[in-house]
């Protein structure tokens, strides 16, 4: 039996110590928020998830220093613009060395980092880092829905180990080598999310979305290559799989962001009342930053952008996109 540490309980915090508890592992969970830690170790409940009950077997933990001390495998479940603020004070707790796997999907604003890149400056450069990342509803997860996953590490042992450790039987894990790769696309699918549900809220249309997905595969494909990421990456399970998920399930947040931008709501509206991170939100500011960066032509991402940022009129933004020049379709350009 090993020791993990969840840091984070949140929707994918409580699922996955779940998914531990099963495989067998000895789970510690721990929240930033104290009051809400106290009444998760209580009630077992979260508002986040009501529909799930966390199991006894998953220890809550009141401080970070009794979840991380002796853990053998440390899990990130922060979300990534707090990531920085909340890892600061637990580099200290953290053994050299650990393993540290990161479900957290986008692009820190300002240092234009990935959550691992972030982790890594806070702890140092001596702990192993993976990307445990995919298509991955919590809700369907709560109720062991088969799903799958990469865990992508440049370190071929770690991404063994964290395969093992959630090998149970409604979740496939396959290792990975492109954690650059994995992050990227976890982050920029839920910005072609956002202009999915756009679609959906001004009602253009199934042909229009379906667009939408497949050339909003070939921009971020397009920033990864120029990062150094594997094109293949965005062909798999963290690509593609990932992005269909997040673009047509009711439950994901930053589709339904879109939704009801799309219908006449104000973003400052819709942040206050969704009730989670809509990481796409500030992860379209990264984009942005690292297409200008990178020199990568992302329409559809800069749609996203001055409808956020700009105030563009939805019908405006897509009949820009409608009008652009003609060409062949090529995942490059």
């Amino acid at each position: 039996m090993r020791t993990v540490a969840l840091v984070g309980d949140g929707q994918m915090g409580l699922v996955l110590a779940d998914a531990l508890v099963t495989r067998g592992e000895k789970v510690k969970l721990w929240g930033p928020f104290p009051d809400a830690v106290e009444e998760l170790a209580k009630t077992r409940i979260s508002p986040r998830l009501p529909s799930f009950s966390l199991t006894r077997e998953v220890e809550v933990c009141p401080d970070a220093a009794t979840a991380l001390t002796g853990a053998d495998v440390v899990i990130n479940a922060i979300p990534t613009q707090y990531i920085r603020s909340v890892w600061s004070g637990l580099s200290d707790h953290v053994q050299t060395g650990t393993p540290i796997a990161c479900v957290a999907k986008g692009i820190e604003i300002g240092s234009l980092q990935c959550p691992t890149q972030v982790i890594q400056d806070v702890v140092g450069t001596t702990s192993e880092m993976c990307v445990l990342s995919g298509p991955t509803i919590a809700t369907e997860l709560a109720k062991h829905q088969p799903a799958a996953m990469v865990a992508s590490s440049i370190n071929a042992s770690v991404a063994a180990l964290v395969q093992d450790i959630f090998n149970v039987p409604w979740l496939r894990i396959y290792t990975h080598d492109d954690p650059l790769g994995v992050e990227l696309a976890g982050a920029t699918k839920n910005v072609i999310a956002i202009a999915a549900g756009i679609c959906d809220g001004i009602e253009l249309g199934d042909n229009a979305k379906s667009a939408m997905l497949a050339r909003g595969l070939a921009e971020i494909s397009r920033l990864g290559v120029a990062m150094g990421a594997s094109v293949e990456t965005f062909f798999g399970i963290a690509g593609v799989g990932d992005l269909a998920t997040t673009c047509f399930s009711p439950h994901g947040r930053n589709r339904t962001c879109g939704e009801r931008l799309g219908k006449g709501e104000t973003l400052e509206t819709i942040q206050e009342t969704m009730g989670s991170v809509v990481e796409g939100v500030p992860t379209t500011k990264a984009v942005r930053e690292l297409a200008t960066k990178y020199g990568v032509e992302m329409p559809i991402s800069e749609a996203v952008y001055q409808i956020l940022y700009e105030g563009l009129p939805m019908r405006g933004a897509i009949d820009s996109l409608m009008s652009r020049d003609l060409k062949a379709e090529n995942i490059t350009h």
